[in-house]
């Protein structure tokens, strides 16, 4: 049986992740950061199976700024494979907070990726790049040979994680992989994210909970897939015969304004009822366009996304849509 490490596991592709590798019959192991509430909800369901007796899905405390606790797990599971996910992942958030950003999604893989160097085993190792890497984009669409112009804290220390990986597979000829995943959605993703930020006040709208949904830039425009697709990808670069980097994307490219347009329309609604602008929420620097061409993953791993652009939309409203419904039956109050 396989071991998987993952990093990040309680996120929304850490979550699709596990459900997918246990389903390839994998001992998953999860690094969870300690935290005075539990924050495992999108892997409770898999974590607290009672038809799951063997326990296959095992949560561990750690952190990507503690090396030394890095070391001593991979030296405990001795993985087959490592997914490294874990991230301070919201790209406004990081103009906040830029060194930490850094310390963790920059300065954490070359902590991770070290401790594989010296403990001596060869896992196969994914690192999770990211299209925000692209920034003020340099061509149209973006490839995997597209320079990158990182316009956040965040891309920058993307940038940084993906050169650690691509230098530590060439120095140190290790598996290491580089998924340049462009904007992937789902009803899992956290509710500060555009996309969910909409879905679930639009849900809310419609039943009266609330009154306003604040955004920034409207205008921006982004390649939006469905996650539970992406993470099979993933899987798939460490299934091949040479590491590799893979652009995942859908090559379409939607505004935040059409992402509101479809999810508000849905529920008979119009978005501009509901809707105001809110400069808070605009960055310093902001990425206006990004849309990617996953021909080499089409090619090389067979991957191709399924679900459309109105199909994922949906997916999501009619998840928080349940969700709403269960928040006003359990006496929820009109809000802002």
């Amino acid at each position: 049986m396989k071991k998987a490490l993952i990093t990040g596991i309680t996120g929304q592709d850490g979550s699709y992740l596990a459900e997918f590798l246990l389903g390839k019959d994998y001992e998953v192991y999860g690094l969870i950061r300690r935290s005075s509430s539990f924050n495992t909800g999108r892997i409770d369901h898999v974590y607290k199976d009672p038809h799951e007796p063997s326990r296959r899905l095992q949560l561990l405390y750690g952190d990507l700024s503690d090396s030394s606790c890095l070391t001593s797990i991979i030296n405990r599971i001795q993985p087959d494979e490592i997914y490294n996910l874990g991230a301070q992942s919201h790209v406004r958030v990081s103009f906040d907070a830029p060194e930490y950003t850094a310390d963790i999604v920059g300065v954490g893989a070359i902590r991770l990726l070290e401790a594989v160097r010296n403990c001596g085993v060869r896992p196969r190792f994914y690192q999770a790049s990211s299209s925000e890497m692209f920034g003020k984009v340099m061509e149209v669409p973006q490839t995997e040979k597209t320079p990158f112009y990182p316009r956040s804290p965040y891309a920058a220390a993307k940038v940084f994680a993906y050169w650690a990986a691509v230098n530590y597979r060439e120095s140190y000829d290790m598996f290491a992989c580089n998924g340049i995943l462009f904007n992937h959605e789902s009803p899992r993703r956290g509710e500060t994210f555009v996309t969910r930020k909409i879905t679930r006040a639009a849900t809310r709208i419609k039943l009266g909970l609330q009154n306003k949904l604040f955004l920034g830039n409207l205008d921006a425009k982004r390649d939006w897939g469905y996650a539970k697709e992406y993470v099979e990808a993933m899987w798939l670069m460490l299934q091949q015969d040479h590491p590799d980097d893979y652009v995942l994307a859908t090559g379409e490219t939607h505004s935040v304004r059409e992402f509101l347009e479809e999810a508000f329309s849905y529920l008979d609604l119009n978005y501009q009822d509901h809707v105001e602008i809110d400069p808070r929420y605009y960055r310093p620097a902001e990425v206006d366009l990004l849309i990617g061409d996953a021909s080499k993953a089409k090619k090389q791993l067979g991957w191709t996304p399924k679900t459309t652009f109105r199909e994922l939309v949906r997916i999501m409203v009619d998840a928080d849509l349940k969700l709403a419904e269960r928040e006003k039956s359990s006496g929820g109050r009109i809000s802002n």
